[in-house]
């Protein structure tokens, strides 16, 4: 792998100023902290022009390799670890065949290469810790066995920091490395065990950073979705697909379309019940009907939009009333559509919320505590009146389960739509007589 393949401004930048100051290699040896011969090898290349360091590399470069590794597990002053993770990054630049001097190091020392990598990503210096998340990076990415949880780890700590801060360098290499270390099975079901990556990232797409950070952002979450586990509880727990619905439509970029109707298609293939009925609710179907109309210069987006047009159609012909109802009620996103004011579907299927242990309707009075959207709060307050009027026991059920006193709040909520459901449904738990105790 390739170290540009995690590129940043500020770290080139950085380099280059860097590269010019003065490490006292004499004073370490002096102190004890390095060898005469580590000394007389890191000022053959101290300070000196590519084309001599890659003279010396090109015979010597896993004497090098060691000698690096080895330097950074036992110095810790930042402008040391600088210099040492650039001659790092150097002797990888453009020469992917040096990777395993680097990841072999383990033969002859089993802390190497990763422990004093993973140490200086607490260092409290922002290029010491984004140039070692990019040789880490590198290095992960190219192991041929799989990784064990300690290498990853750490990285991975630092990198949901990163992507939950407010600092544009550490956000846009923290992405890049997700990108180039999730192609792996292992990172994704790591990644998915630390909730602030995928928190991050969400909230990054909220924010929209623009079509690049979108779309890397949109590729992470595509190659997240390869995992059943993830495709199956992801929008439950993130609520995504409204969001990726959202993105791809605002999109200028093609390829930004491309990689969230990419993660649409691995939703479906992967978790389709726990995905389609969240699909048609956030009305995805319309727009890959749109999209299957445009012309695309990548054929693959047109097969994954038919693809997406086709399974979207078949669930919504045979979708139910109630299949409709509860696939609005599991994703959150309650709407004016017709089954809420039709009084059949209520007379059908009003003790259907009673089951699984009144499942669905703690997950109504959840919405009515919970959702911030008016228009939501509003259905909910609806919706809690019409259980009230069509199950005989349903005023003591809401009144036992805390519905109640919540609704009765609504009444003073800031939106005039909210504050008239809420009534409603109010007076229906207050008038509606005790049909059974």
């Amino acid at each position: 792998m390739a170290l540009n393949l995690v590129s940043n401004a500020y770290l080139d930048e950085s380099t280059a100023k860097i590269r010019v100051k003065q490490v006292p290699w004499e004073g370490y040896q002096r102190a004890g902290h390095v060898t005469l011969e580590e000394l007389a090898l890191i000022k053959k290349v101290d300070r000196q022009q590519r084309a001599k360091t890659e003279a010396l590399l090109a015979s010597d470069a896993p004497t090098y390799a060691l000698l690096y590794l080895g330097l950074l597990k036992k110095l810790q002053r930042v402008d040391t670890l600088q210099c040492i993770l650039i001659l790092i990054a150097d002797t990888l630049a453009d020469h992917e065949e040096r990777i395993p001097l680097f990841t072999r190091a383990s033969e002859t020392d089993s802390e190497l290469p990763y422990g004093p990598l993973l140490r200086i990503l607490e260092t409290q210096d922002d290029f010491v810790q984004l140039k070692a998340s990019q040789i880490l990076t590198v290095l992960l990415s190219s192991e041929s066995e799989p990784l064990q949880q300690w290498h990853m780890q750490p990285l991975l700590n630092f990198l949901s920091t990163c992507v939950q801060g407010s600092s544009t360098n550490k956000r846009d290499v923290a992405v890049q490395c997700l990108e180039a270390i999730l192609p792996r099975h292992e990172v994704r079901k790591a990644v998915w065990a630390v909730p602030g990556i995928t928190n991050g990232l969400v909230e990054v797409l909220k924010l929209n950073h623009g079509p690049q950070m979108n779309y890397q952002v949109g590729f992470c979450f595509w190659l997240l979705t390869f995992e059943t586990e993830i495709a199956e509880h992801i929008n439950k727990r993130y609520d995504v697909i409204p969001l990726f619905i959202s993105v791809a439509q605002a999109a200028a970029k093609e390829k930004v379309v491309r990689v969230n109707i990419a993660t649409f298609r691995n939703l479906v293939t992967k978790a389709p019940a726990a995905n389609l009925p969240a699909m048609l609710v956030a009305q995805l179907l319309p727009f890959v009907k749109n999209l299957a109309t445009r012309k695309w210069s990548d054929e693959d987006i047109l097969e994954d939009v038919q693809f997406l047009r086709d399974e979207l159609n078949a669930r919504f012909e045979s979708l139910t009333t109630w299949d409709e109802y509860t696939s609005e009620l599991t994703s959150g996103h309650l709407s004016w559509t017709p089954v809420h004011d039709s009084d059949l579907f209520w007379k059908e299927n009003v003790t259907r919320l009673n089951e699984k242990d009144y499942s669905y309707l703690k997950r109504l009075i959840e919405l009515l505590g919970t959702s911030p959207d008016p228009g939501v709060l509003a259905v909910a307050a609806h919706d809690l009146g019409q259980y009230v009027k069509y199950y005989e026991r349903g005023k003591k059920v809401v009144t036992d389960l805390g519905a109640k006193t919540r609704v009765m709040e609504l009444m003073s909520h800031g939106n005039q739509d909210v504050r008239y459901q809420a009534l409603l449904s109010v007076q229906r738990l207050v008038s509606h007589p005790w049909q059974s105790i």
